[in-house]
């Protein structure tokens, strides 16, 4: 009855939507916007915008209202134009490259002229940011750790995927399976304790599982926004570590049609990567636009493993929209699809040559050598995954008066596929279908005398299905409601914030009964009711998990170079499927799964402190954090009575989910520095630390080789030397040119007990990279160009946060090497074509 309510009002909004869109009758168009707002009720805001060091006009600068979803670009004279605003206190932003931004709330009572005087600045822009927080606020005045990646940093970076991309930076980190799998981290945590966000919705595609990707397209992403602490207060349960939120890119200016084209090529697997986009927006406020994308790509290759059997992927992806942008707010309706083949390695080689093997029958009594036609071709094998997401969501705002109401409704279905048996390739072992119903409703107060308040409740309905012929985790439904309150308080120089939230999910799955299918001889799921010989793998399990979070926090600006900061907040967790109920063999992983019924929520109280130093010639930052987890759950390795590996299915291990008290501290520093009188050099490092210790269970002594959490970064630094050239050449602008130090220490802390974990070697890493604007005969921008490399040397290396660290049939061999190493030096091409400008 909820899902059958839910979708009736996004087919009502997506039915009002192309009513108003509609052009055969303009005149109810009229008429009903009319009656939302009259025209006694809209204003605007006009003016001109130029240089601090000169008076020159600044074309090209972005005026943009967060709260309404729309803006518009200075003009040749540095003019701006904003019609049809609501009479109401704003947030107004104000960038461009080269100058620092100017961000002010604005009262648009009546139509308003302002000119704005942009000081030009070497150091990086302070982005606005909406994530974590109730408003939109800066970045320095939100007590909560932030960071934020742009489109520009997006194209100057060589990777695979976006959150690949994102793990560049400070504190961030991704749980790898290859080149095109990568699972976020932050500070230390991952999985189901990071929220990923696109637009705002909550991203739902089984994240307990550590074999494939978020299924997003990075083509379509324009801004990365990073909440790295507890977002509990505002998202509910999965945001205990934090939020990755993926921004697309605003709606072009009013009246204005546009477009781009990306292609791409890396040399290491011969990725081949395109990009085509459509964006509008007529005057009258209806926007529209749309992208189709696709990559694929061989497997890649070091030089020890050679090429790495099993890495190939070829996705495709599309996504569209429309909408209205008016005085009273927006309204709009997106939708994507996201469609991924992804082959599935396992590392299993000859053992005296130490080529890759795969397998070719269901007993896998004899595994061929892989030839080196196939480990060069694009052709996906018949042992594969295929991951399908398709997403419709509705999002608006609506001004009334100083009031705002924001609602976002949201439908996901997630297709999970792995075929896993190689003489039966249409036949999917794993299968699982994951219907999810997302909603968020938020009230925002008038502000009064500085005092912002907001009510809100979000949450979701799931439902997952099994429809293959080998299960892991049962059939599941679960609800989430959260109800919240936040408040801020701005004090002139001190930002205070803080709030409460009440989490409940109820929870249930389905009993399991199987057998085996006499036609195919693989299991199949049978009624309990059944007189077939069955056996039973799941039983029937009803929880409901409540907890409550806060966070409280104050921001103070000592002068206009130095801020500081602080935050305490308890975030909350429920347990996934896979941490409750698993009981099987985990395809993709090589390991058979277990899961504990008796699981508590996981609850962390986590401390931060932040100073942020800004000057013309230096940017510094320094962020740490401390954070206690009671019931913090992770995976160990089974061994029996004898000592070794407890094997429940041949040729996979077993590990069980644990659950103890957990401790984590470290943070980051890191500091920008521009040389006078070289201002175009930037000299940029960062230090990323995280210490995580096993506290175990009250009363409970920990063994010395558990007394670490696995899967934790160790010390990682970065130094890059960049030049921005400002000199214009004929044919070139925006001329940058870097290179880049990455050093990994050696990860002594890690999980040893019962071999779960292994001690990590360091490495150090050089990557490079050059870029340009190619220019026409009218000094216009044809072409953007990025070339990067990644592991310029081509050194041979094993990330600590790498699966394929541990994929090895034969881990004791005359190499005195085990498992796969990563990717070895890659060079990637990416050019930028912009259309219509």
């Amino acid at each position: 009855m909820k899902k059958i309510t839910i979708m009736s009002v996004i087919i009502l909004l997506s039915a009002l939507n192309t009513f108003s869109f509609n052009n055969a009758v303009p005149f109810n168009r009229k008429s009903l916007t009319s009656s939302i707002i009259p025209d006694n009720k809209r204003s605007s805001l006009t003016g001109n915008i130029s240089s601090g060091k000169d008076g020159s006009p600044v074309e090209g600068a972005s005026i943009y209202i967060p709260d309404l979803k729309s803006g518009t670009l200075s003009d040749s004279t540095g003019y701006y134009k904003l019609k049809n605003l609501p009479k109401a206190r704003l947030l107004v932003q104000v960038s461009c490259i080269g100058f620092k931004s100017v961000v002010m709330t604005m009262d648009f009572a009546e139509p308003t002229t302002r000119d704005f005087i942009m000081e030009p600045t070497i150091t990086e822009i302070d982005e606005m940011i909406i994530t974590g927080t109730s408003r939109s606020t800066e970045i320095k005045r939100n007590p909560i750790p932030v960071a934020v990646m742009d489109r520009k940093n997006i194209d100057q970076v060589n990777g695979s995927n976006i959150i690949d991309i994102v793990a560049k930076m400070p504190g961030i980190n991704a749980v790898t399976t290859g080149p095109n799998i990568a699972k976020p981290f932050i500070h230390g945590l991952g999985f189901n304790r990071v929220l990923t966000l696109v637009d705002g919705i909550r991203h739902e595609g089984q994240q307990w599982g550590d074999e494939h990707g978020i299924e997003v397209d990075e083509n379509a992403v324009n801004k990365v926004e990073i909440v790295k602490g507890p977002a509990s207060l505002i998202y509910g349960s999965d945001a205990l570590a934090g939020v990755i939120n993926l921004i697309p890119y605003p709606s072009v200016s009013s009246g204005e049609l546009k477009g781009s084209f990306i292609s791409s090529y890396q040399t290491n697997n011969k990725l081949v990567g395109s990009s085509v986009a459509v964006d509008a927006n007529r005057k009258d406020g209806f926007i529209w636009g749309g992208r189709l994308s696709h990559k694929m790509a061989t497997n890649y290759k070091n030089k020890y493993d050679g090429r790495v059997y099993g890495t190939s992927f070829a996705e495709t992806d599309a996504n569209g929209y429309a909408g209205l942008n008016k005085n009273w707010g927006y309204s709009n309706l997106n939708l994507s699809v996201y469609n991924d083949l992804q082959m599935i390695p396992d590392g299993s080689r000859d053992s005296l040559t130490r080529r890759f093997t795969k397998q070719i029958t269901e007993a896998d009594l004899f595994r061929p050598v892989v030839s080196d036609t196939e480990l060069n071709s694009y052709k996906i094998g018949a042992m594969h995954q295929h991951v399908q997401h398709y997403k419709i969501y509705s999002s608006n705002t609506f001004i009334l008066g100083e009031n705002k109401i924001a609602l976002t409704l949201g439908y996901q279905r997630n297709i999970r596929q792995e075929f896993s048996h190689p003489e039966e390739p249409s036949i999917p072992g794993l299968h699982l279908v994951l219907n999810t119903l997302t909603y968020d409703l938020k009230y925002y107060f008038p502000d009064v005398k500085g005092l912002e308040t907001t009510i809100g409740i979000n949450g979701m309905v799931q439902q997952n299905k099994n429809r293959g012929t080998e299960f892991i985790i049962p059939d599941y439904r679960q609800f989430d409601a959260g109800p919240f309150l936040h408040i801020k308080k701005n004090l002139e120089k001190f930002d205070i914030s803080g709030g409460l939230r009440f989490d409940s999910r109820f929870f249930s799955n389905d009993e399991m009964f199987v057998a085996k299918d006499p036609v195919t001889g693989f299991d199949k799921q049978v009624n309990s009711s059944s007189n077939v010989s069955k056996e039973q793998i799941f039983t029937k399990y009803t929880r409901t998990f409540t907890g409550l979070s806060y966070s409280i926090g104050a921001s103070y600006s000592v002068n206009e170079n130095l801020t500081v900061k602080v935050n305490v907040a308890r975030g909350f967790r429920a347990p996934n499927i896979s941490e409750i109920s698993a009981n099987g063999v985990h395809p993709g992983t090589n390991i058979y799964q277990i899961g504990n019924l008796n699981f508590k929520p996981e609850f962390s109280l986590q401390e931060d402190i932040g100073i942020i130093y800004s000057h013309r010639y230096i940017k510094a930052n320094m962020e740490l954090f401390n954070a206690d987890i009671n019931n913090y759950i992770f995976n160990q390795k089974v061994f029996n009575h004898l000592g070794v590996d407890s094997v429940i299915v041949n040729g996979n291990e077993t590990f069980k989910f644990q659950q103890a008290r957990a401790h984590l501290c470290g943070g980051e520093i890191s500091i920008d520095i521009h040389p006078h009188p070289f201002d175009w050099l930037h000299f940029e490092n960062s230090l990323s630390f995280v210490y995580a210790t096993n506290k175990g269970v009250q009363g409970i002594d920990v063994p010395k080789d558990a007394k670490y959490l696995p899967f934790i970064p160790p010390l990682h630094t970065n130094s890059e030397l960049r030049a921005d050239v400002i000199r214009k050449f004929k044919s070139l602008s925006t001329v940058y040119f870097k290179v880049e130090m990455v050093h990994y220490a050696r990860q002594n802390r890690a999980y040893l007990i019962d071999n779960t974990e292994t001690i990590t070697p360091g490495y150090t890493l050089f990557n490079a990279g050059f870029g340009a604007d190619l220019l026409n005969n009218k000094r216009k921008a044809i072409c953007s160009l990025h070339v990067s490399g990644n592991n310029m040397f081509d050194v041979a290396y094993q990330s600590h946060m790498s699966r394929l660290k541990y994929f090895g049939q034969y881990p004791d061999n005359f190499t005195g090497r085990r498992g796969i190493y990563d990717m070895g030096r890659n060079i990637g091409i990416k050019l930028l074509f912009p259309i219509g400008r």
